[in-house]
């Protein structure tokens, strides 16, 4: 799943902000300021520790506890952002697709022009079948916020979008802006490999399974399609060497079974 990351973090200025302070005065006549929070202070507060908590059973596994507290918090704040997202995953965990999207939605509502609502939304549409030509839009917002932080992952997002509809030239432009923002992006390094040689385009699509290959995060798909591009390009040996790792990495995988099947024909 490529959502965006939900970071947690108390700021200074976040904790303070609206702050009532009351004064009070030791038996040595010194006054102290006492901050003291508002009650929309107090639900916010409520509903970002449940948020936190409800994130830490899901992410342990606990899902029907991590939805007990993101409910709880959102009964402290039914338009807190996080809460909202965090419940649209554990949503999708159970296969509870409407509700994952209704949250997702409500998320994206809430924060209509934010990077991260509008790309975590656009990714779960693009896997509903039927919905990926509505996803592309709230990649385009998320790429205009211009405090976005990931951009490239929703250009990359994007991209696959594009690619599972068999619109390799539109994906091969996004995968380009990815790598343009994040020359170390893996996903769209691999994805426009994979682009370039569905367009019989092998010997780009050589440059970048490289690139991807460079960065030392081996996968069986990515070794598997370096043995293809190989192979196209008529380089045995570097075709044999990609088949090699292959079997040696990842010998249980589909790509090495297929590799194995296509050796004993």
């Amino acid at each position: 799943m490529r959502l965006d990351r939900i970071l947690w973090g108390v700021g200074l200025a976040g904790a303070l902000t609206g702050c009532v302070t009351t004064t009070t005065t030791d038996a040595g006549g010194v006054s102290t300021k006492i901050p003291r929070t508002t009650k929309a202070e107090q639900r916010e507060d409520g509903a970002r520790i449940h948020t936190q908590l409800g994130q830490q059973y899901m992410e342990n596994g606990d899902l029907q506890d991590a939805m007990v507290k993101l409910n709880k918090a959102l009964e402290f704040d039914p338009n807190y952002v996080p809460a909202h997202t965090v419940l649209a995953v554990v949503y999708e965990r159970i296969n509870d697709m409407p509700n994952a999207e209704l949250h997702y939605r409500k998320a994206q509502a809430l924060a209509p022009t934010k990077g991260d609502t509008n790309n975590n939304l656009g990714w779960f549409l693009c896997n509903r079948e039927g919905k990926s030509a509505e996803a592309m839009p709230y990649f385009q917002k998320a790429v205009a916020d211009p405090f976005y932080q990931t951009p490239s992952l929703a250009w990359t997002n994007a991209g696959t979008c594009l690619a599972r509809g068999r619109d390799f030239a539109g994906a091969e432009v996004d995968f380009r802006k990815a790598i343009e923002i994040d020359p170390q992006n893996a996903q769209a390094l691999y994805q426009l490999a994979n682009v370039l040689y569905l367009q019989n385009d092998a010997f780009r699509a050589r440059a970048f399974i490289q690139r991807f290959d460079a960065l030392g995060q081996p996968s069986a798909a990515a070794l598997k399609l370096g043995h293809d591009i190989e192979s196209r390009l008529g380089n045995k040996d570097a075709a044999l060497n990609y088949s090699r790792r292959l079997q040696s990495q990842f010998p249980d995988s589909e790509q090495a079974r297929a590799l194995d099947a296509t050796a004993r024909q």
